[in-house]
């Protein structure tokens, strides 16, 4: 994203630029190379930007919510974007703000590069700077060394897709909310949520037991729209793959995602490095046998986890047997 609005200013080659206007309340260009054009000209050469009008307390009471970049749970409303003006500022003292949250602080950081975007901003500093940041909070929080990756994954969500329309980011976002809440609940850590699939990372083998058995149970009680069945099948993994500034990188990853795979709406399969890690939890599991796992070397034990109260019988999995 940042390198596509670098590349429509014009300004991925030439000497470097500090353009605040991107950034602050616009104080004089600096070094400011010659536009490509029209748009650079627009956006960098532009005389002047409008002042920020005062926002009393009667105006900003009539605002609604979708004028503001960041809503709380409690009602509190902070970062007003009503205004060119106002994005502009919003986009100064956006770390200033303390938000409730990371999915608070990035659903904000959404809503700001909209309205940046409606008025013509083309904030690269910020993106960069706001991008840089999430990725290092996230690495440093991330667990390390011996650990235990979770997978999640919708099933059916090309039907879904197609039943609800327009509806179904709201219901992907819903989804996202259970499994978040059951992971945190659980002392894990989000590594990565990407379309119809959530990453977490935990701990310990216990701690991710515990948030499958959470995250089943949450979406098995959820009523959906329309009566619909919406459920998600899970695969974990224990190992030490490398934690990288941008999150886990090696097989243990790629061993989980093939584990996720294999299973269906509803089922939690872990392997048999998982089920050994175990400590304070003992559920009831099943072995389901050996399976060669595309692109994994060597065959998996992949071992069914039975919830109390919960389905236990499922379609043969996909994969196939070693």
């Amino acid at each position: 994203m940042v390198g596509a609005i670098v590349d429509r200013l014009g300004l991925a080659d030439g000497p470097p630029v500090r353009c605040s206007c991107s950034i602050t309340r616009c104080a004089p260009h600096r070094a400011i190379p010659a536009p490509r054009d029209p748009l650079t000209s627009c956006l960098l050469s532009r005389p002047s930007v409008p002042s920020m009008a005062t926002l009393d307390a009667k105006k900003r009471a009539s605002l609604p919510n979708s004028a503001f970049a960041y809503v709380d749970s409690k009602g509190n409303r902070r970062l007003p974007i009503n205004d060119e003006a106002h994005v502009r500022n919003a986009l100064s003292r956006f770390n200033q703000v303390k938000f409730e949250s990371r999915e608070a602080r990035e659903k904000a950081f959404r809503r700001l590069l909209k309205a940046a975007t409606e008025y013509g901003i083309a904030p690269v500093g910020f993106v960069t700077r706001q991008l840089r940041e999430a990725r290092d909070d996230t690495a440093a929080d991330l667990p390390s060394g011996l650990v235990t990756l979770l997978l999640t994954d919708i099933e059916g969500s090309t039907v879904l897709v197609q039943d609800l329309g327009d509806s179904y980011p709201a219901l992907l976002e819903e989804v996202r909310g259970l499994i978040r809440d059951a992971v945190s609940r659980s002392g894990g850590y989000e590594v990565d949520s990407r379309a119809d699939e959530f990453f977490a990372a935990f701990g310990s083998a216990d701690d991710a037991i515990e948030a499958a058995i959470g995250i089943q149970k949450a979406m098995e009680d959820r009523r959906w729209p329309g009566g619909r069945q919406v459920r998600v099948r899970i695969g974990i993994h224990s190992g030490s793959p490398a934690l990288t500034d941008t999150g886990y990188v090696g097989l243990p990853v790629h061993v989980m995602a093939r584990v996720c795979g294999a299973g269906h709406g509803g089922q939690v399969l872990i392997t048999s490095q998982t089920r050994d890690q175990l400590r304070r939890v003992q559920p009831t599991l099943l072995s389901l046998g050996e399976y060669q796992l595309q692109g994994i070397p060597r065959a998996e034990e992949l071992i069914q986890l039975q919830a109390p109260g919960r389905a236990d019988e499922f379609p043969p999995l996909r994969a196939d047997p070693a």
